[in-house]
């Protein structure tokens, strides 16, 4: 455990994540059934950050589970700015994310698509569901 309560990711998950699945899936997620390409504004630099993850556009909010909880860097950085964008197919969309740590993030996987639940609850070591309520489409002005 670390000094905040939460497990530690192992080194490999973190050397896997960052070098090699990360770079590929930020070209392709958005473009892949229950994939997606998550911005996040970094917290200390101010960058935009891009990080591939899993998840479901239900009602008007995009849904997804973080497999390290508030040991992730994207999910520290919406708690420094909930402000995000989140592709989806070809489209960018604006939100505003919630971190839901009362909600039953395993019970949540139910309803996302499959191959990521997997890999979420195979490599996870804090899960966290986060809702993303995303910002109505522009009306068609013609």
């Amino acid at each position: 455990m670390s000094a905040t309560g939460h497990r530690k990711a192992r080194p490999n998950d973190d050397f896997f994540h960052r070098r090699l699945a990360n770079p590929i899936m930020r070209r392709i997620a958005g473009h892949l059934p229950g994939q997606a390409v998550l911005e996040t504004t970094g917290r200390r630099t101010g960058l935009k950050r891009r990080t591939p993850v899993g998840g479901k556009v239900r009602d008007g909010s995009f849904w997804m589970v973080s497999n390290h909880g508030t040991g992730s860097d994207y999910v520290r950085n919406m708690q420094a700015d909930p402000r995000v964008r989140v592709q989806v197919g070809s489209r960018w969309r604006t939100g505003t994310a919630h971190l839901l740590p009362d909600d039953d993030p395993r019970e949540r996987l139910r309803h996302l698509p499959k191959f990521n639940g997997l890999m979420v609850r195979l490599m996870g070591s804090d899960l966290l569901t986060i809702r993303i309520d995303l910002d109505p489409l522009p009306r068609d002005s013609s």
